[in-house]
């Protein structure tokens, strides 16, 4: 009798794990094991390097989850506990304050929450942007474009309190409604998208791109294509709030100078600065000035090719991009803004196919993430 209703329960549960696998393409499920895999490894990696290097054991599992809450992610925090107040917090985003927010009522814990929300948003983020690249090439050239997102040296920064994850899953989300012309959901997307980060704004182009190609090949006009106008309606909401609590919509961009030390300028200023940085004596400032350089250079060069090479929408996003972090005054986090520059990644997948510069490209990403990412778990600036 006991034989039988063991029996019974492991076919109910292979009959239940067989029904979940079938929810999903194999592709999306490698994607979500890579994706859980580099989370582990990430982890162990920050707790070894906080152990070796500061000489410090941490206490207890809530500590190991603070040594992730660095930087900008104290920030994410304090607007989502506290709420907005007239000084640098005005510069933060509202989306992912909100989401940590509402999801602390279950978690009890704000900083539990937020690493929930990263580790969520960063597998759809990898399961979209696979499908994504499945429009246009080969599964062989999808999977890899995502394998070299999840090893990029700053993808660190999908696995803890910062809105790049969140940000990705709904650029990528946004981008393949509209790519299978579901608009009114790719509207809906871009807003929330605008809402997360300022680059969110970078939608707005590349979305009206996507509708002159689509245009061009249907020649008739479709009414739903007025859902672009989500992005500056997204937006709206974050002026809101820099109204109501800075006493203006712009109360932002004052901060951002002073503080920050961030305004436009065209990006040869930006990078003479960093140049200048270079022929100071060595010291972290150097260091961080090379690796800016190299991502910005790295990022134009995609950014000339894939003009050549990726549908004009992407190529505009990139655009787009690389004007945003290198059309500055003074250029800091390139690195990790060229994480959210992710045609970078289908070109380095297409580039791939040749396995030397397969190699070459996974050792030089799992190099620099090992690097950046101790530098993080230590409390270094790492962009």
């Amino acid at each position: 009798m006991n034989e039988t209703r063991s029996t019974s329960a492991r076919s109910t549960i292979a009959t239940a794990w067989a029904r979940l696998v079938a929810l999903l393409p194999k592709q999306d499920w490698i994607v979500i094991g890579w994706a859980l895999v580099m989370k582990a490894f990430l982890f162990l990696l920050g707790l070894t390097a906080y152990h070796v290097f500061e000489n410090k054991r941490v206490p207890s599992w809530r500590d190991a989850f603070t040594i992730w809450s660095r930087w900008d992610g104290l920030n994410y925090l304090a607007v989502a506990e506290n709420g907005y107040t007239p000084d640098h917090r005005l510069v933060v985003y509202p989306l992912f304050p909100w989401l940590i927010r509402a999801l602390s009522f279950v978690t009890q814990d704000y900083l539990t929450a937020a690493l929930v929300i990263a580790t969520v948003a960063s597998i759809v983020a990898a399961v979209l942007l696979r499908r994504l690249v499945a429009l246009d090439f080969p599964n062989a050239v999808a999977l890899r474009a995502v394998w070299f997102f999840l090893i990029f040296p700053t993808s660190y920064a999908l696995h803890v309190g910062y809105t790049e994850s969140l940000f990705l899953a709904l650029v990528f989300a946004c981008l393949l409604s509209a790519r299978t012309e579901r608009w009114p959901e790719a509207g809906v997307l871009a807003g929330f998208a605008a809402m997360t980060r300022a680059n969110g704004l970078a939608l707005l182009p590349v979305l009206c791109v996507e509708v002159a190609q689509q245009w061009r090949q249907q020649r008739r006009w479709r009414w739903q294509w007025l859902s672009v106008l989500g992005v500056p309606l997204g937006y709206c909401v974050y002026l809101a709030i820099n109204r109501q609590v800075g006493g203006s919509a712009f109360a932002f961009m004052e901060i951002r100078r002073k503080v920050f030390r961030t305004q436009p300028a065209w990006p040869w200023q930006g990078i003479q600065h960093l140049i200048g940085d270079l022929h100071r004596q060595p010291n972290q400032a150097e260091i961080v000035a090379g690796q800016e350089l190299v991502f910005v250079a790295l990022a134009f060069v995609c950014v000339v090719i894939a003009w050549f090479k990726l549908r004009p929408s992407y190529a505009t996003w990139i655009t787009v991009s690389w004007c945003g972090f290198a059309g500055l005054a003074f250029i800091q986090s390139a690195p990790r803004y060229c994480l959210s520059a992710f045609p970078i990644f289908i070109l380095f997948a297409l580039c791939a196919r040749n396995r030397v510069c397969y190699a070459a490209i996974t050792v030089w990403s799992l190099f620099y993430l090992v690097i950046f990412a101790s530098l993080f778990a230590r409390g270094w600036w790492a962009f």
